[in-house]
């Protein structure tokens, strides 16, 4: 079983970036999609972006046009690159991935957004 561990959360004032990483301990091509999801304290489970095998993507409309989701092959990572980021951008950011009907998760990493 593949397992997917998150890494590259911090603090970080609004207005900066950060790069979330999602590190697979296998091939990520077994999955047929790796998404990124957050949760805030209080909220639901949030969807924010996501990536097909083939190379779609979409994301949330509250992170479009700051957030980029990619995938490095050769490194089986997926990253989300995350700009001008907000105060309501805090939250734990779970890596997915999708292999048939089943998700598998990675541990979460915290990102927080405050001057």
């Amino acid at each position: 079983q593949v397992q997917l561990v998150e890494s590259g959360g911090g603090l970080v004032q609004p207005g900066g970036s950060l790069r979330l990483s999602c590190a697979a301990s296998g091939n990520i091509f077994v999955f047929d999609a790796m998404d990124w999801y957050r949760q805030a304290p209080g909220k639901q489970r949030e969807l924010v972006a996501a990536l097909t095998r083939g190379g779609t993507t979409s994301y949330a409309d509250s992170v479009k046009g700051r957030f980029t989701i990619s995938r490095d092959n050769a490194k089986n990572t997926v990253y989300l690159q995350m700009n001008n980021l907000k105060p309501e951008d805090t939250a734990v950011y779970y890596c997915r991935g999708v292999r048939l009907v089943s998700g598998y998760w990675g541990q979460g990493t915290q990102v927080t957004v405050s001057s």
